[in-house]
């Protein structure tokens, strides 16, 4: 760098201070010290180098304070009144960073480090300080070098001493504390100790980041899993990206590697990359790497060592070839730290840590993951066992046939699966001919389901098995199944309905003892209606000849001998015309086909088949404001949701039964469907479709359990799914993804969301949603101190929304933040006369109305116009006449005056206007009251604004109990005494 004035090296350190932490910040901290050094200015160095320290701490480069630590200590050892006190505070202050950075040093040496906690023990208590922040850092030192009986004393000693103005903040304390608890094996005595952190009731710059990290391993040694999945929520977002919190970060790897979330560790990871380099603080390096190194390995025992992992120093790196790497490098630090340290304990936890075995299989984070690439399945996902279907495995081939056709039989959900077993031991076995039949009719079926063409043939191939068998019930479904692939197909109509006319003469053909025979003819009836529904391809409107022919069928066979038999085509036909209904606008007809179809299923022993009716059923039961009976229905879906295979179906019962709950006002039990809907959908391949919707659901049971950086964590994974959607899910999701981030305090995230969403909605024919979009983007512009592009966001929404033109409320509202806008960084007449006119024009928009909620507008457009003027007065007080008031003789006085009248006249009529909406808006009253006192007293007529006081005191003393609020009264009288004083 080239020779620096002292004013630009001034100038580089506010630069400094204001940047981001990271490498570039110290860079820049560094060079500045040598520039201030250059200069001369001993003062000015000891700036820079204060600024150089603090710059280290909140990174991972914080062992390199201790050069310039120990120079400005040398500067204060040489004239300790050449500093001032913020700067004395300052240095005593870092001298707890220092101890921190030597322990985690192993290039110094315990008798150094033991040199330093001692002079800094010797230092603070010539200043006066309490021993605690001494103890903590001894604490950490005789942590780091396995001095257990050190630690034990250091800890009691640090948690028993007084607290003072070297304390660490209550949050970072409480961290150090479960931590030190956490390494003694308490994790209850732990999280207990965290908790006032993990609550919220106390945080500071980096908590409850990286107690929240730490605390992840001990609630899940705990089996609190529910509190693990939120605080890796909650704590990752917090700590993502941050370079100081490296640590934090590799324990989130760390949590997913262990909890069966190894791709979400994965993106972290990748996430992080550029932070796989050699990092200063090796504590941080070796900590950091020990949760990644834990991730490595496991995805390596997952089959996917060849796997890509994350680039290291920029060249990319399979899973095994990072592993190797990192392991050398931290157990080469890991050993540094044992040869300072005189034993192996650093070395022998990094080797339990990288060797750690799941804690639980899985625990669903309900945000979205990519899926790993496949490799060898080593962790089985349960499924439901299927009723008189044994789970356990069967010792002979015949057990396994037998179960498979009994499963067949009942028409269980869980036959495919069964034959699917007996078609893999079946190479093995000898296979008569009707197994043969059974086999290929399995085959068939199967490729159909595919959408094979060959399945026709197939088809064909086993109704011949089968009728050469002597199977002629089977022979006779698979020409059922030879029409239905027919159509599938592509098939001429006449070659379908001749397949059809086959299969309904071979059923009428079949024995009439056959039990069989009128579950057959029905089969064919119910499958040549929705045939010919099909051929008759689209209509507009319901295909109303469907719903006749379906009627007739049920009142065909749904009264006669062998309704047991039929259960399931009598439930499936009531099911179709259930969704029929509810498309013709008929939700009654709809529940009660419903309610019979679910009761068909339970009343026959096979409530499988209830299932689907159930959840359904539910949806519509709310449609009609029947909630306690939806809820009922939802929950009786899912008792009986393990009787389905297939993950995507067990899904949508959760999603069915969360969604009633959620909108019953069960937001918790809601979430925790949501949470495994998601999951199933994800098993079942749906993460695109009923995954996002079901996190879609989980982010607003978040949301309004107030857990909201786990709902923007959750909505924000699923976001690139559901923006494929539709427009108004797209819109929907953004809007919500916007109101999260604003109310997690990043307005400016809050505002992209906002105008990607009104940016969707800008062709839709109704402006409102646009409007109250661009509305919502100005707000979060504004809050994000961006004011060109806010008021720019505010021009549009008041255009929409006066192209709308039933929202007056909204209008004036915009034009009241415009004019806010207008003064923002100052108050002067160029600034505060356009204010003024979007003011009035506010006002002039809501003259003489007499609806309530337009007359709080007017009172609130007085009201603030007030202020405008009232700060316009302090303003041009502070510039004409700097720490006292206008002398009363001037031009700028009469001004000044005028103002005043003017706000107090506004005061006066907004003050009029709230008392007629009544005592509901008393604080409102008070505050225009108070602003006219404190004018009149300026223009001296002080007692004036008192009187009005007193009056609106006896005014609300005169109102019923509990009508007011209790401060009213007595702010009003101290403020009246303190004007007339």
């Amino acid at each position: 760098m080239s020779t620096m004035t002292s004013d630009e090296v001034r100038r580089g350190l506010v630069e400094n201070r204001q940047a981001p932490y990271g490498t570039a910040r110290c860079a820049h901290a560094e060079a500045l010290s040598a520039a201030a050094e250059a200069t001369g200015d001993r003062a000015l160095l000891r700036q820079a180098l204060d600024n150089q320290i603090d710059a280290y701490e909140f990174t991972a480069e914080r062992t390199k304070m201790l050069v310039p630590f120990a120079r400005l200590l040398a500067e204060y050892d040489r004239d300790p009144a050449a500093f001032s006190q913020w700067e004395t505070h300052s240095l005593f202050w870092q001298f707890k960073w220092v101890a921190t950075a030597i322990a985690n040093s192993p290039e110094i040496s315990l008798e150094s480090g033991a040199g330093w906690i001692a002079e800094m023990e010797r230092r603070y208590r010539i200043a006066g300080y309490s021993e605690r922040p001494v103890r903590e850092a001894e604490l950490f030192l005789a942590e780091a070098m396995a001095d257990d009986a050190r630690a034990q004393r250091a800890a009691e000693a640090f948690m028993a001493a007084k607290r003072d103005a070297m304390s660490d903040c209550h949050a970072c304390e409480l961290n150090t504390q479960g931590w030190f608890w956490s390494h003694q094996g308490d994790d209850t005595r732990a999280v207990e100790v965290w908790q006032p952190v993990l609550d919220g009731e106390r945080s500071c710059a980096e908590e409850p980041h990286r107690t929240l990290a730490n605390s992840l391993l001990p609630l899940l040694r705990l089996g609190r899993f529910d509190e693990a999945r939120a605080h890796h929520l909650r704590g990752y977002r917090m700590a993502r990206g941050n370079e100081s919190l490296l640590r934090s970060i590799g324990k989130h790897i760390e949590f997913c590697a262990l909890t069966g979330n190894e791709s979400r560790g994965l993106e972290i990871l990748s996430e992080h990359s550029a932070h796989l380099r050699p990092l200063a603080d090796l504590e941080a390096r070796v900590t950091f790497y020990g949760g990644v190194l834990v991730l490595l390995r496991r995805l390596a025992e997952l089959g996917h060592g060849d796997g890509p992992a994350a680039p290291f120093e920029g060249t990319p790196r399979t899973v095994h070839e990072l592993y190797e790497i990192l392991h050398a490098d931290a157990l080469d630090i890991a050993r540094r730290f044992d040869a300072r340290n005189g034993n192996s304990r650093v070395s022998e936890r990094f080797a339990e840590r990288i060797a750690q075995q799941p804690l639980v299989d899985l625990l669903p984070l309900g945000v979205r993951s990519s899926t790993l690439p496949s490799g060898p399945v080593v962790r089985a996902v349960p499924t439901a066992p299927a009723p008189h279907v044994s789970r356990e495995t069967t010792t002979t081939f015949a057990e396994l046939v037998a179960a498979a056709r009994a499963a067949r039989a009942q028409g269980h959900p869980a036959a495919d699966a069964a034959w699917e077993a007996v078609s893999a031991r079946a190479g093995e076995e000898r296979v008569d001919a009707v197994l043969a039949a059974d086999l290929l009719e399995h085959r068939s079926l199967a490729a159909a389901e595919a959408g094979d063409p060959s399945a026709r043939q197939l088809l064909a191939e086993a109704r011949d098995a089968h009728r050469a068998a002597g199977q002629e019930d089977r022979a006779v479904l698979a020409e059922l199944w030879l029409a239905s692939a027919a159509a599938q197909f592509g098939a001429a109509p006449e070659e379908v309905r001749a397949l059809l006319a086959v299969a309904a003469a071979s059923a009428a053909a079949m024995d009439a003892e056959e039990p069989l025979r009128a579950r057959r003819i029905a089969s064919v009836e119910l499958l040549r209606i929705r045939l010919e529904s099909h051929l008759r391809g689209e209509q507009q409107g319901v295909d109303t000849r469907l719903i006749a022919d379906l009627t007739d069928f049920l009142a065909s066979f749904g009264t006669s001998e062998d309704t047991e038999s039929l259960a399931d085509l009598l439930a499936d036909t009531e099911e179709t015309l259930a969704r029929l209904a509810l498309v013709e606008g008929d939700p009654g007809r709809a529940e009660a086909l419903l309610a019979s179809a679910a009761d068909r299923g339970l009343g026959t022993g096979r409530p499988w088949l209830a299932v689907d009716p159930l959840a359904l059923r539910a949806g519509v039961l709310m449609s009609l404001d029947r909630a306690e009976e939806a809820v009922e229905a939802a929950r009786a879906a899912l008792a009986h949701e393990a009787e389905l295979p297939e993950a995507g179906r067990q899904g949508a019962v959760r999603l069915t039964l969360a969604d009633v709950l959620l909108r019953t006002g069960e937001p918790a039990e809601a979430a925790a469907h949501a949470l495994e809907a998601a999951h199933r959908f994800d098993q079942a391949g749906a993460t695109a479709g009923g995954g996002a919707q079901a996190r879609l659901l989980l982010t607003r049971a978040y949301s309004r359990l107030e857990r909201r950086a786990e709902a923007a964590e959750v909505l924000q994974s699923a976001l690139p799914d559901l923006l494929e959607h539709g427009e108004h899910q797209a819109v929907h999701a953004r809007e919500l993804l916007g109101d999260l981030l604003r109310e997690l305090d990043d307005p400016r995230a809050a505002a992209e969301q906002y105008l990607q969403a009104a940016e969707i909605a800008e062709g839709w024919e109704d402006p409102r949603p646009q409007a109250g979009l661009a509305h919502a983007a100005a707000e979060a512009l504004s809050g994000a101190g961006l004011v060109a592009q806010a008021v720019a966001a505010y021009e549009r929404a008041l255009e929409l929304h006066r192209a709308a033109g039933d929202n007056p409320v909204a209008v004036v509202r915009v034009l009241r933040s415009l004019a806010w806008l207008n003064v923002r960084e100052e108050s002067t007449d160029a600034t505060v006369a356009p204010a003024r006119a979007r003011m009035a024009e506010a006002a002039e928009l809501l003259d003489g109305t007499t609806d309530p909620q337009l007359q709080y507008e007017l009172a609130q457009t007085w009201h603030q116009l007030a202020v405008l003027l009232d700060q316009q007065v302090d303003a041009q007080e502070d510039d004409e006449y700097p720490g006292t008031s206008a002398p009363a003789e001037t031009p700028a006085a009469g001004e000044i005056r005028e103002l005043r009248l003017e706000a107090i006249g506004l005061w006066d009529r907004a003050a009029a206007l709230y008392a007629v909406l009544g005592p509901d808006y008393l604080q409102q009253r008070f505050q225009c009251l108070n602003g006219m006192a404190w004018s009149e007293r300026e223009l001296g007529r002080a007692e004036a604004g008192a009187a009005r006081l007193d009056a609106l005191a006896a005014e609300v003393r005169a109102l019923p109990e509990n009508t007011a609020p209790d401060w009213i009264v007595p702010q009003a009288e101290e403020m009246a005494k303190s004007l007339r004083s």
